[in-house]
């Protein structure tokens, strides 16, 4: 949190740049980053580089224990749509802001476009912490944090003050 890189919009990804071996290695360390942090989902930006570009599920993290499961996604220059007015207040957490966690509004269905790492299109209509891990990752790309979106501030702060003795609820 601070870095200048995480409160921009992140570069589309053109056309020329789709299956190439730089996003395709991209891809990789994104994945390696995301799994050895137990993170439920990572963008481009998150690693240093201003792309639209996001990869989220595909296993059962330890941060989130009883989340549903969240098919492995990689998500090129998204676009959300809200399916509905519904929002969900939940807690969340992010591997740019380790150690702290808030409660964050949520629309609680979302549709999702875009395309995957070879150009091919995506588009989804997903509800509950799929959508929430879906709407968390693309915040990222258009220099949204998620302390950006708490309400009330009382309960966002650090996860071993709010949860003594504890595992935190899921993100």
């Amino acid at each position: 949190m601070g870095d200048p890189l995480l409160l921009r919009v992140a570069d589309t990804i053109e056309p020329q740049e789709f299956g190439s071996a730089a996003l395709l290695a991209l891809i990789q360390d994104m994945q390696d980053t995301m799994v050895a942090m137990s993170g439920a989902g990572i963008a481009a930006p998150q690693i240093g580089v201003s792309k639209q570009l996001t990869i989220f599920g595909g296993f059962k993290s330890p941060r989130y224990p009883d989340a549903e499961a969240v098919p492995y996604t990689i998500l090129c220059n998204p676009v959300l749509t809200p399916v509905g007015d519904d929002m969900v207040d939940d807690w969340e957490g992010c591997l740019s802001v380790p150690g702290m966690r808030g409660v964050v509004p949520r629309y609680s269905k979302l549709r999702y476009q875009g395309c995957d790492q070879h150009g091919e299109p995506i588009d989804r209509t997903v509800e509950g912490f799929h959508a929430r891990v879906a709407q968390h990752e693309c915040d990222h790309l258009f220099g949204i944090l998620y302390p950006m979106r708490i309400k009330d501030l009382s309960r966002f702060g650090y996860t071993d003050v709010l949860f003594p003795n504890q595992l935190p609820p899921e993100e």
